[in-house]
């Protein structure tokens, strides 16, 4: 799992409450276990029309918003079914930040063990942070993970909790696997004992 610092990028506006998995990612693409190539299928039954071209009017599908790393969006983003599915499509659009008011649990936990932060913010907060993502290409946020802060296009400063050991698996790339590696010597010195007693 790639590390979380800093990440600096556009953010795309998506004012909708409610905006569950099978809005993530349909079920039509979860026919593979590989994380890689739901991209295409993030948000699709917005970004595409019945004949499969694209919705000009998605914010997606604007030139300005085409390389987005950060999604700012309406309250209980992510509720509905616990389709992991839902982050890796994300992930793979190249989103690497989500920003809400509220995230359904199972989501929530989902963007943590895959390499994206998702940020709990106030309603107060959401409107400054719609308002800066409708500027289109300067749009552009940074997330300072380390500070726990977010930086507006015009300098301001928003700060944000997230649990010490979410924000020390993110700052160190360690998702489940990353987390047991990490004691791999403890594990193989655990081993060497158990070998050293046959009946055991």
């Amino acid at each position: 799992m790639d590390k979380f610092t800093t990440l600096t990028g556009v953010a795309a506006p998506l004012p909708i409450v409610n905006v569950d998995t099978d809005m993530i990612i349909p079920k039509q693409f979860l026919k593979t276990i590989k994380r890689t190539g739901l991209g295409t299928g993030l948000l699709a039954e917005m970004r595409y029309r019945e004949d499969g071209s694209e919705n000009p009017d998605f914010v997606l599908n604007k030139p300005a918003y085409r390389n987005a790393k950060i999604l700012v969006a309406g309250d209980n983003f992510g509720c509905g079914s616990s389709r992991e599915h839902a982050p890796w499509a994300l992930l793979d659009f190249g989103i690497r930040c989500v920003i809400s008011t509220s995230f359904a649990d199972i989501f929530y936990n989902n963007c943590f063990k895959n390499g994206i932060l998702p940020i709990v913010v106030s309603p107060e907060n959401i409107e400054k942070l719609f308002d800066d993502a409708e500027r289109g290409a300067n749009a552009t946020l940074t997330i300072d993970l380390e500070r726990q802060e977010i930086y507006g296009p015009d300098g301001g400063t928003l700060p944000f909790e997230v649990e010490s050991f979410r924000k020390h698996c993110l700052l160190n790339g360690l998702d489940d696997i990353g987390l047991t590696m990490e004691k791999a010597p403890a594990i193989e010195a655990y081993e060497k004992k158990l070998a050293e007693r046959p009946w055991a």
